[in-house]
Order: C-alpha cells, then structure tokens, then sequence
C-alpha cells in the first residue's frame, strides 16, 4: 500500500469564531495521535497543555507539546482529542480515525467511513458487571 493523504478541517472549540483551517493531512493507522505543525498550533491558537515523551521510527525519545482541544472534521465526522506539535505535516492517526468511524481503503488509498456505519460515525463500548 502506498501513501494515503486526506483534507481534514481543523478547529479550536474553545475559539468558536476563529476561522477553521483544512489540511492535507498524511494517514498513519500506526501512528496513535493526531500530529501538528506548530504553525497550524498558532494558527489555531491552541494552548499546550502539557510536554509528553514520544518515540519516533528513529527509536528516539523526544519531549513534544501536546495541545488541545483540537476538533478535526473529516466529512462531517467529528473528533475532539488533543495534538503532538511535531513535524513538517500534519498527520492523523488511529485514535481520531476510530473516533470518526474511518477506514483506510487500501485498493483505492483513500479515506473512507466505515461501510457498516455509511450515514454517522458508531463506536463499540462494553459494560463490565
């Protein structure tokens, strides 16, 4: 399979006037976390709320800020979460793709919502007891 990107639209809900911005955005369903640059970081005007310790390819572990609350749209499906400031791209992960219920295709690479929820996004939770 090779690089799948796509456009997804990125907002600060704490700012709710403060003009959204869409990104091509590289997919990683290895990687965990929605990353940012730091210039879509002030664009945004997001707060970082904390510095966390990542592992890159490379095996290095770097300090990175973690900023949020981030809302990313992809099609209408919405995710909440928080960013890593790293990189020269932007780069959504499985934690936000699970969130909005999308899928890698890996025949067309593309984005898409999952087949079994076409209209909204659905999640899987368990009640323990």
């Amino acid at each position: 399979m090779g690089i799948v990107k796509t456009n997804i639209t990125l907002s600060n809900p704490r700012y709710p006037n403060l003009e959204s911005i869409i990104v091509e955005s590289l997919v990683d369903t290895g990687a965990l976390h929605l990353c940012i640059t730091e210039a879509q970081c002030i664009q945004l005007k997001l707060e970082e709320g904390e510095k966390r310790p990542v592992t890159l390819a490379d095996g290095k572990v770097y300090s990175i800020p973690y900023v949020g609350p981030i809302k990313v749209d992809w099609h209408g499906r919405i995710s909440y979460t928080g960013a890593m400031v790293l990189g020269k791209q932007c780069l959504l992960g499985a934690i936000p793709m699970e969130d909005m219920d999308i899928l890698v295709h890996p025949a067309k690479q593309t984005v898409i919502a999952n087949p079994l929820h076409p209209n909204i996004p659905a999640s899987v939770a368990y009640v323990l007891g």
